[in-house]
C-alpha cells in the first residue's frame, strides 16, 4: 500500500493555483483536462516530492475544479492539510504580504494554520527544531477558525 493523493474541490481554479503554488510554493506535475465530464483536476506537490509525483503520482495534492459552479461546504470534514517549511516565519510573511490570514500563528516556532480560498485547514509545520520565539508572531493571536 502506498499513499497517493487528496483531492480537494475548488471553485476558482486560477486563485487556488496562484495560493497554492504562487504564495505556498507547490509544484504542478501534472494536469488533465476532460470536456466531457466538464471538469480540470491539477496536481500539486511540494517540491521535494515533485520528481515522485511526476514519475509515479504520488504525493500529490489533488485539485478538483468542476466547470459548472457548485458551492462547496464543511471544508473542515476531513481534517486538514499538512506541509513541512524550511522557514515557517518567512513562509507564514510572505502569505500575510499576499493577504492571506494566518489563523494560527507560529508562536512556538513549530505550527501555524492558514486557509485555502476555499477553506481549507493547512497546517504549517518548521523542518527540523522549532525556530526561536519572534515577533510579531510570538504575540500575535488567533483569527477565526483553523
Amino acid at each position: 500500500m502506498r499513499y497517493l493523493h487528496t483531492m480537494v474541490r475548488v471553485t476558482d481554479l486560477d486563485a487556488s493555483l496562484h495560493f497554492y503554488s504562487t504564495l505556498f510554493g507547490l509544484v504542478e506535475t501534472r494536469r488533465y483536462e476532460n470536456e466531457k465530464g466538464r471538469f480540470t483536476l491539477v496536481f500539486l506537490a511540494a517540491s521535494e516530492d515533485a520528481e515522485s509525483s511526476r514519475s509515479n503520482g504520488a504525493p500529490s495534492l489533488e485539485l478538483t475544479y468542476n466547470w459548472d459552479p457548485q458551492e462547496y461546504t464543511g471544508g473542515r470534514n476531513f481534517g486538514h492539510l499538512a506541509y513541512e517549511v524550511d522557514d515557517i516565519y518567512a513562509t507564514c510573511q510572505n502569505l500575510m504580504d499576499n493577504g492571506i490570514t494566518i489563523n494560527r500563528p507560529p508562536r512556538d516556532g513549530h505550527m501555524a494554520f492558514v486557509r485555502s480560498p476555499d477553506g481549507i485547514s493547512i497546517e504549517i509545520l518548521q523542518k527540523g527544531p522549532n525556530l526561536p520565539s519572534a515577533e510579531p508572531w510570538a504575540s500575535m493571536p488567533n483569527t477565526g477558525a483553523w
